[in-house]
């Protein structure tokens, strides 16, 4: 039986990372990609690949990702290799964006949304205590928050302004079968 995908989208400073590690923790049978991103490695926050602009192209233009876009002047790439695990039966955990949802649902069946959300003031507050962006830049980033996602997904949304412990039970919960 095939794995399960899941894309894991939300604001910055929702939790995104934070909730996929504790789901890791809880469900070690899990495989949380570790995306490819043109951002030095030492700048901190999740754990990915930092490689150059000119890195990035060379293996995008040699098919090395499953999926990639651009965001926040920089490009990111979820690796090839995701199908391996999913064809072994494993379900991946990914880090997405909401805009590349609609080319992940063509080219991913039975695709899973985990839109993870919090409040604009949590988000704000998230955001000014991870100490990577400026206050322009958080703005923009909070303007954004709110936009929609595609339509025709499957989304289970998880709540994230309260106790941690209750979102990533929210999380356990939307990584279970659908009972049929």
């Amino acid at each position: 039986m095939a794995g399960r995908l899941f894309a894991v989208v939300g604001p910055s400073g929702a939790g995104k990372d934070t909730l996929m590690e504790a789901a890791l923790s809880a469900r070690p049978d899990l495989h949380l990609v570790r995306r490819v991103i043109t951002r030095p490695t030492a700048a901190g926050g999740e754990v990915f690949e930092g490689v150059t602009l000119d890195e990035f192209q060379r293996r995008q233009q040699a098919g090395a990702f499953a999926l990639s876009w651009q965001a926040h002047g920089l490009s990111y790439g979820i690796p090839a290799d995701i199908r391996d695990q999913l064809a072994a039966g494993q379900d991946v955990l990914f880090n997405g964006s909401r805009a590349v949802l609609a080319e992940a649902q063509q080219k991913f069946t039975g695709l899973i949304v985990l839109h993870i959300t919090a409040s604009i003031p949590v988000l704000a507050a998230r955001l000014a205590a991870r100490g990577r962006e400026t206050a322009p830049q958080i703005e923009q980033r909070l303007q954004r928050a709110d936009h929609a996602l595609p339509p025709g997904l499957n989304v289970r949304v998880i709540r994230n302004d309260g106790a941690l412990a209750d979102a990533v039970a929210q999380v356990l919960a939307a990584l279970q079968p659908e009972s049929v």
